[in-house]
């Protein structure tokens, strides 16, 4: 059998002249060594953190198509306040996609690998906007008989960082959670988990039609941040569930303080008697996501027992360990199709990634505008 010997790659660049070339590569497909598989790969999902790398914080609204759509060059440019923080990546082509799957179609000599053969397989493993990827038999999760690549192309980090929070959680004496932006893929995920798991969870949303998409998956808690009784309907809901420990989206602006004070509020509801402290039960708040770049700005009514931290699911998965890590991905696996099911809004090619309408829906990283990449679409 005649095997390709190479594919196309999306590959994001940053110019010296500040400005972000995004295109397709022609790149060899590695000979699997014996303990390796290669994976055609046949979806794999735009995730916040895949913009981070390909789009370099760049304004999408300047983005334009310098070549043929059939062998696309997207160029943009970069502002002087994002370019500063650049320098590490300068001039470096650099592949894209943090996870994705595929069928095995090649396998090394190893036991291992062969049983992989002709298998349908996700893989965390980063270029996964590719049409080939060489990797070890050991980065594949196995996804159920009958499972589509499609669904399991978001098996790792939606999934893994929705369980990160459960388990931080449990790890530092928590009882329940609260997550912003709760209307995402991943926040249906965490809904889906704290029901099954009995746990308490207090949605976030920023308007009021992303209410309904958690209702759908069973929340009971579902605060809206641009109503005008907000504070007042997070304090009620932080009195209901006991909740002091929150996951943040969004990162910039004032939300997390909002949620240290509501917590704080909820606190002193039941205290027993005053503290010029304030209240003992430490608050916490874990920005794990970028969706305002702005700073994040503190209004210190919230006591003296709180903390506002960064939070990353691959420093989470080296905390637990591998044997704690494993447990979590045959989690996912085995509940691929309901409790870890995404949902996308349009699939594309590689070619059609770079169409600069596409670029201008995703790059929004707006609810409900989930795409995912087909890098063998029509082939």
């Amino acid at each position: 059998m005649t095997h390709p010997t190479s594919g196309l790659q999306l590959r994001s660049t940053v110019r010296k002249d500040g400005t972000l070339e995004i295109s397709l590569t022609s790149v060899p497909i590695s000979e699997p060594t014996a303990d390796d598989v290669v994976v055609r790969i046949e979806a794999s999902p735009i995730n916040p953190s895949d913009l981070g790398l390909m789009l370099a914080g760049a304004d999408v609204a300047t983005a334009k198509l310098s070549s043929s759509p059939e062998n696309p060059v997207v160029t943009a440019s970069i502002p002087p306040a994002v370019f500063r923080g650049l320098a590490g990546r300068m001039d470096q082509s650099l592949p894209v996609g943090n996870e994705g799957a595929g069928v095995v179609v090649r396998a090394g000599s190893s036991d291992r690998a062969r049983a992989l053969m002709g298998r349908t397989v996700a893989i965390l493993g980063g270029a996964m906007y590719a049409q080939f990827r060489t990797v070890k038999a050991s980065q594949c999760l196995v996804l159920p008989e009958g499972t589509t690549p499609a669904q399991g192309a978001s098996c790792f980090v939606n999934p893994l960082t929705a369980l990160g929070m459960v388990e931080t959680m449990r790890m530092e004496g928590h009882s329940a959670l609260v997550h912003t932006a709760a209307a995402s893929n991943l926040g249906q995920m965490l809904q889906k988990i704290c029901l099954k798991d009995g746990i308490e969870l207090v949605n976030i949303v920023r308007s009021p039609e992303h209410v309904n998409l958690l209702r759908a998956v069973g929340a009971k808690q579902v605060v809206v941040s641009s109503d005008p009784t907000f504070m007042d309907d997070l304090t009620a809901a932080f009195v209901a569930t006991g909740a002091t420990l929150a996951f943040d989206a969004v990162g910039g602006g004032k939300l997390a303080s909002q949620i240290l004070s509501c917590m704080e509020a909820a606190a002193n509801r039941t205290a027993k008697e005053y503290s010029r402290y304030g209240s003992t039960k430490h608050k916490q708040v874990y920005v794990y996501g970028g969706l305002d770049r702005g700073p994040t700005e503190l209004t210190r009514n919230f006591g003296m027992a709180w903390g506002v931290g960064g939070w990353l699911l691959t420093a989470f998965l080296t905390k637990v360990g591998p044997a704690a890590a494993q447990k979590l991905r045959e989690r996912v696996a085995a509940e691929i199709q309901t409790t870890f099911a995404s949902h996308y809004t349009k699939e594309v090619s590689l070619a059609e990634a770079l169409r600069v309408e596409e670029i201008a829906v995703y790059g929004k990283q707006a609810t409900g505008q989930k795409y995912l990449i087909n890098p063998n679409k029509g082939l």
